[in-house]
């Protein structure tokens, strides 16, 4: 099993887990409704002032005709929401790994045992634990922006701007959001955050196939909380694969999946 239907039968997976364990299911919403609350607030937000900063934005468009004026500033003020959108989708998830960190490592290691079993650990404390893990999301979401303003000002490109763009916009944003889900499962191992990704990238399809799919039922509204639990859990799983596949180059990767 490789590629993009690969990922995809991993998010599945993990879905399926939760559903087979409605109490890791029921207490993995919790920390993500919680997450979802402020981040609504934060896009409400932004949607209203968008229109004022579009204006404080492009002072250069003050004498033009007041058709161009307002198609550039519409078009900026839709981009900054679609890039705030977007820019949510990826930390959301990592935000939500903080607030529910002690669930979602228990969460993590249930599912490990079902498959056969997690690795000892790193022994660190939970504050240590907390530490590392906003430490590796700043960073994740540093190498986020590397891709997102070049992303949002090609967004003004026509017709690339408003075909292209977007599609890499989520594919960045699957790719990240992966390596996002995948963190804890990853760390057990004793891979560092430059590990993961170099990883998961080796393993591109894979991963977006994961994660592609991800984003967009992010976008359904309360889509993020409904679908965190078996996002873990399905992370979970896809990190035990593209480990076994590393340990054993050259051979295709024999994921256990299905196991209850």
């Amino acid at each position: 099993m490789n590629g993009f239907s690969a990922g995809l039968r991993y998010l599945a997976q993990g879905q399926r887990w939760v559903l087979a364990h409605p109490r890791w299911l029921l207490f993995g919403l919790v920390p993500a409704l919680i997450a979802f609350l402020v981040y609504a607030g934060a896009l409400v937000a932004l949607a209203f002032q968008a229109g004022d900063i579009a204006v404080w934005a492009t002072p250069f468009a003050d004498g033009w005709d007041s058709t161009w004026q307002s198609l550039v500033r519409v078009g900026f003020a839709l981009l900054l929401v679609a890039a705030g959108v977007m820019l949510a989708v990826v930390t959301f998830t990592a935000v939500t790994l903080i607030i529910g960190d002690p669930f979602y490592q228990a969460l993590g290691e249930k599912v490990e045992e079902t498959e056969g079993g997690a690795p000892p650990g790193h022994g660190r404390s939970f504050w240590q634990d907390i530490r590392v893990s906003i430490s590796d999301s700043v960073r994740v979401l540093l190498r986020v922006l590397m891709f997102t303003i070049p992303l949002f000002v090609l967004g003004f490109v026509p017709v690339i701007g408003q075909t292209f763009i977007p599609v890499i916009g989520i594919a960045v944003s699957g790719f990240f959001l992966t390596i996002e889900l995948t963190s804890a499962a990853l760390d057990r191992r004793g891979l560092p955050l430059k590990e993961r990704i170099r990883l998961l990238r080796r393993r591109l399809p894979v991963a977006l196939g994961f994660g592609v799919p991800l984003v967009i039922l992010y976008l359904i509204p309360l889509g993020a909380v409904l679908l965190m639990p078996g996002a873990v859990a399905g992370a979970t799983l896809l990190a035990r694969g593209v480990a076994a596949d590393s340990a054993a180059p050259g051979h295709a990767p024999a994921p256990v999946l299905g196991r209850s």
